[in-house]
């Protein structure tokens, strides 16, 4: 708040007295020093909230918020969050949606593809198993099974067994393609036949 504000909210007895130089005029002064940190995070509120303008540590608390806290929940405090930052960011972007899907395979599906940044998971429900879930992970993120691991348990429905196995890559055929060797001679093009008149 302004000194002006402040001072007008005092009685007229206070305000007739706030002149430059006296004491009142110079607590006015402070008080307006004391106040502005707070208005200005207060005039930003709304970046707090907003999960791609946020700071780091508020995106974590926000993720808890939109029922994600199993992916942000670590086994220390000081311990680095399982995912990035970014990553996290569009997954709480991404909570409602989610949230409306949570137990669904579309809805874990999507927190995977949001969670790892890849595309290509297939969820398989075998026929001699049922209620048992098998989710295929690309190899492109097979490095990140833990985390996988983390949302498919918190994800799928709770009388749902589940198992994770990563898709091997696809092989690469280590012989070339055989090119014809003859090469392509280009001739003179024949003009379209004429039509009879």
């Amino acid at each position: 708040m302004r000194r002006a504000g402040i001072e007008r909210l005092l009685p007229a007895a206070y305000q007739r007295a706030c002149v430059p130089g006296s004491v009142l005029w110079a607590l006015l002064e402070v008080m307006e020093g004391l106040h502005a940190p707070d208005e200005a995070v207060l005039a930003e509120v709304d970046a707090l909230f907003a999960p791609y303008r946020a700071p780091g540590e508020m995106v974590a608390y926000l993720a808890r918020w939109v029922a994600m806290d199993h992916l942000v929940a670590a086994p220390r405090r000081d311990a680095p969050l399982p995912l990035s930052l970014s990553r996290l960011r569009d997954l709480v972007a991404h909570g409602a949606h989610l949230a409306a899907w949570r137990g669904t395979p579309d809805g874990l599906r999507t927190v995977l593809e949001l969670a790892t940044g890849v595309t290509g998971f297939v969820l398989d429900e075998p026929p001699d198993r049922p209620f048992h879930l098998v989710v295929r992970v690309p190899a492109a993120v097979a490095d990140q099974v833990a985390l996988i691991g983390r949302i498919v348990e918190a994800e799928k429905p709770a009388a749902v067994t589940a198992e994770v196995i990563v898709d091997p890559a696809p092989a690469v055929d280590p012989t070339p393609a055989v090119v014809d060797p003859t090469p392509v001679v280009a001739g003179p093009v024949d003009p379209a036949p004429e039509e009879p008149s």
